[in-house]
């Protein structure tokens, strides 16, 4: 599972137990540089870089992990991506990123080195980021099942997010995508503590009306399905 810029992969705990308690093995880690703990890479290209390489160094540990390896099988990997964690996920399957002018400190705009992991089988992407995939065939290689939750509200990866990816990929066919009724970009997150939720702190607030409590369940079925559809 990979989180969203600045932010922690424990606001996905809600998903991440229930996938475990699933049969589901699920890795979360913190992208170092771009998290609440250090935010220092945010918005460099160097962050597009490491974010999809994170990823890759994670499987590689759980997989040669004395514990969890001999429990795995081998090629059935899911990556779940939220906001930037969307980029991460498609970064990792295969898309070929660009960065932006003003992501490098140079000024100039390039391709983002970023290796594909074959292992990587389905992708789930919640509100994902995805302007870095703008250019011509920059998803051809994306070529796998991808269930897509996007926003009707959503004040941070509108809908041209979405439509990125669904002009990009070889077989659009293969997405399952479905805009939420009056949720906001923040509301695919698990709940947060009452001491938590204030207006101040956005990733704790959804549109009026919104329940993220009762979604939640209904968003983890879904993705429970599709991992299960898509990794057999």
């Amino acid at each position: 599972m990979s989180h969203g810029t600045g932010g922690s992969p424990w606001t996905y705990r809600g998903m991440a137990a229930y996938l475990a308690r699933a049969g589901f093995v699920v890795a979360l880690p913190e992208h170092p540089g771009n998290s609440r703990s250090d935010n220092s890479l945010a918005g460099t290209a160097a962050n597009l870089e490491n974010r999809p390489r994170h990823v890759r160094l994670v499987l590689d540990a759980v997989f040669e992990d004395a514990q969890l390896g001999q429990r795995l099988s081998p090629g059935r990997v899911g990556v779940i991506g939220h906001s930037l964690g969307g980029y991460t996920a498609l970064a990792v399957a295969g898309g070929r990123p660009s960065s932006f002018p003003n992501e490098s400190p140079d000024g100039q705009a390039r391709a983002v080195p970023v290796v594909r992991d074959p292992r990587v089988r389905a992708l789930v992407l919640l509100a994902p980021a995805s302007p870095w995939f703008m250019a011509e065939g920059a998803l051809a290689n994306v070529d796998l099942p991808i269930l897509m939750r996007t926003a009707e509200r959503d004040e941070h990866t509108p809908a041209m997010h979405a439509e990125i990816i669904l002009r990009g990929v070889p077989h659009p066919q293969r997405i399952d995508h479905r805009v939420v009724p009056n949720a906001g970009h923040f509301s695919f997150q698990s709940p947060f503590p009452p001491a938590m939720t204030r207006p101040e702190f956005p990733p704790s607030q959804d549109p009026a009306g919104f329940d993220r409590l009762a979604f939640q369940p209904v968003l983890h079925a879904e993705l429970l399905t599709f991992l299960r559809d898509s990794l057999g």
